[in-house]
């Protein structure tokens, strides 16, 4: 179940990066609201995942899939840059992300 709610808070975490982006710095009132939801969210579901599953493990898990995922989406949805380099490097996040489940106690 941690390892669910953490999954969840991290593409919550995706969430709260788009809706810093829209929110255009917190101008805009419906997606800075949904930027305060989706990060709230996020560090709640991290914190009840934190119950179980190891501090370290569970923060670099939380920050892995948001930082890959909010990096892929952005190529995809906002035509940021597809360099090879940054693509190994997204996979070289993901490959500790999956590392780190592989190697959990929980």
């Amino acid at each position: 179940m941690a390892w669910l709610l953490l999954s969840i808070a991290g593409v919550l975490e995706i969430g709260f990066a788009f809706g810093m982006k829209a929110s255009a710095g917190f101008t805009r009132l419906i997606p800075s609201l949904l930027t305060v939801a989706t990060g709230l969210s996020s560090v709640i579901l991290l914190s009840l995942s934190l119950r179980t599953l190891p501090v370290g493990t569970g923060y670099a898990v939380w920050t892995g899939i948001g930082a890959a995922g909010t990096a892929l989406l952005g190529m995809v949805l906002l035509g940021d840059s597809i360099a090879p380099l940054r693509l190994l490097c997204i996979a070289l996040i993901l490959a500790g992300v999956i590392g780190l489940k592989l190697v959990a106690t929980s």
